[in-house]
């Protein structure tokens, strides 16, 4: 019996997922041009895992009367939450209005009219954000003015670790949203 809403295994089956790029029908609403990867999925899903240890020792402390213990750990909790759902976001987002670089702790939007060109480059790039350096390619964004964007997007990130083909895929698509806003 096909059931229409499971779209991404239906998607998966027949391979369409794997060739087709995201669709952008409403260009005015900020989207990520690309899925998040599975190292960053597996990361905020640990920390979300730890959130739950951290809430269920909250309500344990609550229980036994120190409120102000409570209160700490449910703190801790809800900040863990917060991290695990930023890092989720942490990408490029793209709309007809501009570039949005999210970071874990800052996001950046940047209007078309400011970007010069959008690339790949060839270039040392951090393994899965650690201070360890690999050989890879990185998504350039040059401004029109002052220095380029930070290096968001590289083939040896959470995104696209050990998945060469959707990072091309990726950086296709930004440079078409860029020749395409630029104008």
């Amino acid at each position: 019996m096909p059931l229409p809403f499971l779209t991404a295994d239906r998607d998966l089956e027949t391979g369409a997922a794997e060739t087709a790029a995201l669709p952008h029908d409403e260009p005015d609403h900020w989207r990520r041009p690309y899925r998040p990867g599975p190292w960053r999925v597996g990361a905020a899903a640990v920390f979300l895992l730890l959130a739950s240890f951290v809430l269920l020792s909250a309500m344990i402390i609550a229980m036994a009367g120190s409120l102000p213990g409570a209160a700490a750990c449910a703190a801790v909790g809800a900040l863990m939450i917060a991290l695990a759902l930023r890092l989720l976001r942490v990408g490029l987002w793209v709309s007809a209005r501009g570039l949005r670089q999210v970071n874990l702790l800052r996001t950046a939007t940047e209007p078309w009219s400011a970007i010069a060109a959008v690339r790949t480059r060839q270039q040392p790039v951090r393994w899965l954000g650690l201070p360890r350096t690999v050989q890879g390619q990185a998504l350039i964004i040059e401004r029109t003015q002052g220095e380029p964007l930070r290096t968001l997007i590289t083939d040896h990130n959470g995104d696209f670790l050990s998945r060469p083909e959707a990072f091309e895929r990726a950086a296709d698509v930004l440079e078409a949203w860029a020749a395409e806003h630029r104008g």
